[in-house]
């Protein structure tokens, strides 16, 4: 990383939340930051906002730039989840500049930071790293079987980095939701494309669908159950019960002959 490199211009002093009246509505717009990832709303500033734009916000991990997918709407006070930060500004020409070199810095982080978990010998497979806009933090996302001491990795990439370092552990799910892949549809998987949050699972849903039990056939690339047992699974759960209901008056029917 430049020294001396300057990013979006900020003070971390400041901060972008804003204070929610008792009642009524305020104007929201959806913001995600990776393609399939969750939505968190931001307060509509002084900017005109469409979906589609980049803006600069910021969040608890620093000031980073998303893609708003959900335009502007009125969202009734009660709903919000506090607290609510407002957008700091659409992003500029600039902006944009720095989060293609941020993508290129982080592969090379990517790079390094498999070195030093290679000298380490540390038990951790590295899935992803991501730059805030302003580089004050680095993300490093790693899964692993059980839980990892990775304390002097972390003073090894702030010595390299000069900057906050975060590493975190995730679940099989999302690393298949930060690698992608195409699932057994032949289509890419719904996790990376579409799919904002994972909802539950059971091998029930596959049972009244009267699926195969086989693993190999009713498991996504994750080797977890696949998302898209869940999708049809009301429409299934209702037509049992309609029919549980035909055989019951059936039953009915024949008691009294």
């Amino acid at each position: 990383m430049d020294e001396g490199q300057e990013f979006c211009e900020f003070k971390e002093e400041q901060d972008t939340i804003v204070e929610l009246p008792e009642s009524g509505t305020v104007t929201v717009v959806g913001v995600r930051f990776r393609p399939a990832g969750k939505v968190y709303f931001f307060k509509v500033g002084e900017e005109e906002l469409n979906v589609g734009d980049v803006v600069v916000v910021q969040t608890i991990r620093g000031i980073e730039a998303g893609t708003v997918v959900i335009g502007p709407r009125e969202k009734p006070v009660e709903e919000i989840v506090a607290p609510l930060r407002e957008v700091i500004r659409k992003a500029t020409e600039d902006d944009l500049k720095t989060v293609e070199e941020n993508k290129k810095r982080a592969q090379e982080a990517f790079a390094i930071c498999e070195e030093k978990i290679a000298e380490h010998g540390l038990p951790m497979k590295l899935i992803d790293v991501e730059f805030t806009l302003d580089v004050g933090k680095i993300l490093f996302y790693f899964t692993a079987e059980g839980r990892v001491d990775f304390r002097e990795l972390v003073k090894d990439l702030a010595a390299i980095f000069k900057t906050r370092i975060e590493l975190r552990q995730i679940g099989v799910r999302d690393e298949a939701k930060f690698l992608g892949g195409i699932g057994p549809c032949g289509r890419e998987i719904c996790c990376c494309t579409w799919l904002g949050d994972f909802e539950p699972v059971s091998i029930r849903m596959a049972k009244v669908q009267n699926l195969s039990l086989n693993p190999s056939k009713i498991s996504g690339l994750c080797g977890r159950l696949m998302c898209c047992l869940k999708y049809e699974n009301e429409c299934y759960c209702q037509e049992a019960t309609e029919e549980d209901g035909e055989e019951d008056d059936e039953l009915m029917e024949m008691e009294e002959e």
